[in-house]
């Protein structure tokens, strides 16, 4: 029998509880502070506990083992992260939880439409249906009547 670490699932699944919990305490903790301040404290937090399990798990890798090609797509993965994080703290400052985390979930829908662009992904017919029931959900959540 297969462990749950070992599934994407799970992971996805973890990813999904703690992107939730991200909003709340965000919303919560952004209330009598700038955004782009507090995305700095979060991104310092990120920096402390990865680095620590980096650490501890012996997961360090020389950075000269490290291609071109990785350091360029992971440099610009995160400046993407970055500018994500900064321009979900501004909604979350200017909006309600509720409203601002369906429409940040739209990258779900993006992801699929540039896997298939720039990845040579292919979706079944039932996964663009579910691609298309995301936006329309995540549409209807925010829309104001």
């Amino acid at each position: 029998m297969t462990s749950p670490f070992d599934s994407w699932l799970f992971w996805a699944l973890l990813s999904a509880v703690f992107a939730a919990l991200t909003a709340i305490f965000a919303k919560i903790g952004i209330e009598n502070i700038d955004s782009d301040f507090a995305t700095l404290i979060r991104t310092g937090v990120i920096i402390v506990v990865l680095s620590g399990i980096v650490l501890a798990l012996g997961k360090f890798q020389p950075l000269d083992t490290i291609s071109g090609k990785t350091w360029l797509f992971l440099v610009l993965s995160g400046l993407a992260t970055g500018a994500s994080w900064l321009a979900y703290f501004r909604a979350l400052k200017l909006g309600q939880a509720a409203e601002v985390a369906p429409i940040d979930k739209l990258s779900v829908v993006l992801v699929a439409i540039f896997g298939v662009l720039f990845l040579g992904e292919k979706l079944t017919v039932q996964s663009w249906v579910g691609v298309g029931l995301i936006a329309l959900g995540a549409v209807t959540l925010a829309w104001k009547i």
